[in-house]
């Protein structure tokens, strides 16, 4: 039974995804959204994070491009409660509505301790805080490299207190210590400090000060941060770290060689005091002085004491002295033994370096060569021959096969004309047949090839004949309308009162005579053409 009429507009599916997509878009800004993060397994090999934002209530499917997570001072985390920044929009493919999220924050003072708590195990557990890894500090490093920043008071405080302990170098490299840059400009610092080559044009430090003052768990935020833990644990240079007060605890403390109270403790365990280390010394150098005039005194005495029991000079040197004249006296008959043995080993050896036994060597090297020359011809005739046998007979059959592929396809061609009805396709037809006879000429070189590319072809336009015909328009239940003449009707004033018409359905045709004026057009419930009228299909 054939479905009744209606103006009802059709849509396809990607237009009400688009229209969904544009609402949800312009309905919903930016947003913040509050949610646990779950099923978060790190950043996909584009570069991409995907994961879900839930609550004990439903849950939303959450993406951070690649631009954004560089940038995110949070990272997300499997777990973690966190608020969200970002916009809402859809995905069509799937029919899912997402949040593009552009910044992260942890929910709260508690979820900054949890998450702190949580990265402090993790780097434990992978040795990052093992005391074993932790270096002495050099007793009197010649230059100190400060990470800090450089207008605020720690600075001025450890300068300050290096000069009045000991004077030394000291090489300042400023950072921001608190915001979203403090991490990388951190990390940045102390990876700079040790690619410093030792003796080049800046001297590289022999001891490391990472220091800021008090502050907020937010404000020291950054010395939690992985990376910088990775980058202090990480560093050949020994590092002392100074963040924030003496109740003031950070991540980098535990991965430091040395965690001080305060920045001005740092100074002062980097450095020993200058004046009484020139007092040790000057006590250690009379202690020395002492020492070493007692050891020479206790080394005099026994000097003399051995000096007693050794023999005379004279009786060491004697018996030395009969063996070399003995040696002296049997080397001109040893020197003559041995020219007369090496002259006799040269007089056997000159019988086999005749120049008749090399030229026959030579002689027969050189026929053994012709012998390898004339198989190796022999070897590579035989090899074209059998090449030339398999492939010739071959090469005759290959004519007629690309022949018979031609015919084949010819007919083909011929029994699908009949079915084509739309004169465009039918003069696309014959233009396509215009090609196919200089094709054949290319078919001994790629037939196969060739018959495969013009059998898809053909099978593409038979989809696109079949795709355009009307006919599958009228099986969706419209109707073709034609007059008296065979002129196909595509408006309202075309329809004359008293007018025989003919209405063509996909199953038959139907005559019908208008009986009065064309009814109104009754005006679309929705703005915008109507895309299932008579004029969008003719």
């Amino acid at each position: 039974m054939s479905q009744p009429l209606t103006n009802a507009a059709e849509f396809t599916v990607s237009e009400i995804a688009q229209a969904v997509k544009r609402t949800v878009e312009d309905e919903f800004g930016h947003v913040r959204v509050r949610g646990e993060i779950s099923g978060f397994r790190g950043q996909h090999s584009s570069g991409h994070a995907y994961f879900t934002l839930k609550d004990d209530a439903a849950s939303i499917d959450a993406v951070v491009w690649k631009g954004n997570y560089a940038r995110l001072a949070f990272k997300p985390e499997e777990g973690l409660e966190v608020i969200a920044t970002g916009r809402l929009t859809t995905f069509p493919r799937s029919s899912k509505y997402q949040i593009v999220i552009e910044n992260i924050e942890p929910a709260g003072a508690g979820a900054l301790m949890a998450l702190l708590e949580e990265r402090r195990k993790k780097l434990l557990a992978e040795g990052l805080f093992a005391r074993d890894r932790k270096r002495p500090l050099p007793y009197l490093p010649r230059v100190i490299g400060v990470v800090t920043s450089p207008t605020g008071a720690v600075i001025r405080d450890i300068l300050h207190r290096l000069d009045d302990r000991f004077p030394s170098h000291v090489l300042v490299w400023p950072v921001r210590v608190q915001g979203d840059t403090c991490a990388p400009e951190v990390v940045n610092a102390i990876e700079g400090f040790n690619a410093l080559v030792p003796g080049g044009p800046i001297p590289r430090p022999d001891l490391l000060i990472v220091a800021r003052g008090g502050g907020s768990i937010e404000d020291l935020w950054g010395f939690n941060e992985e990376a910088v833990v990775r980058a202090v644990a990480g560093s050949d240079i020994p590092v002392i770290t100074a963040v924030g007060h003496e109740t003031d605890t950070t991540l980098v403390d535990y991965a430091s060689d040395m965690r001080a109270p305060t920045p001005t403790a740092a100074a002062e365990a980097a450095v020993p005091v200058r004046a009484e280390l020139i007092a040790y010394v000057e006590d250690q150098g009379a202690r020395q002085r002492q020492t070493m005039r007692r050891g020479l005194m206790s080394l005099k005495d026994r000097l003399r004491a051995a000096s007693a029991g050794l023999p005379r000079p004279a009786d060491l040197a004697s018996t030395q002295r009969q063996s070399l004249d003995l040696a002296s006296s049997q080397l001109s008959s040893a020197l003559r033994h041995f020219v007369q043995a090496r002259r006799i080993a040269f007089s056997n050896l000159a019988a086999s370096v005749q120049p008749r036994l090399i030229r026959q060597s030579h002689a027969e090297l050189s026929r053994g060569l012709d012998v390898l020359e004339r198989r190796g011809r022999a070897g590579l005739a035989a090899n074209l021959e059998r090449a030339r046998l398999t492939f010739a007979p071959r090469a005759r059959q290959l004519p007629a096969a690309a022949a018979t592929a031609l015919e084949r396809k010819q007919a083909a061609l011929a029994r699908l004309v009949p079915r084509l009805s739309d004169k465009p396709l039918r003069a696309e037809l014959r233009h396509a047949q215009s090609h196919i006879a200089p094709l054949g000429a290319r078919l001994d070189a790629a037939a196969g090839q060739a018959a495969r590319a013009r059998r898809s072809h053909w099978a593409q336009l038979g989809k696109l004949l079949e795709t355009l015909s009307y006919r599958n328009v009228l099986a969706r239940g419209y109707a073709l309308v034609q007059d008296e003449a065979g002129q196909i009707v595509t408006s309202q004033a075309g329809a004359r009162p008293g007018e025989a018409l003919k209405l063509s359905f996909a199953d038959g045709e139907v005559g019908v005579v208008v009986a009065g004026a064309p009814p109104t057009r009754r005006k679309p419930s929705r703005s915008g053409p109507d895309d299932g009228s008579q004029e969008s299909l003719f």
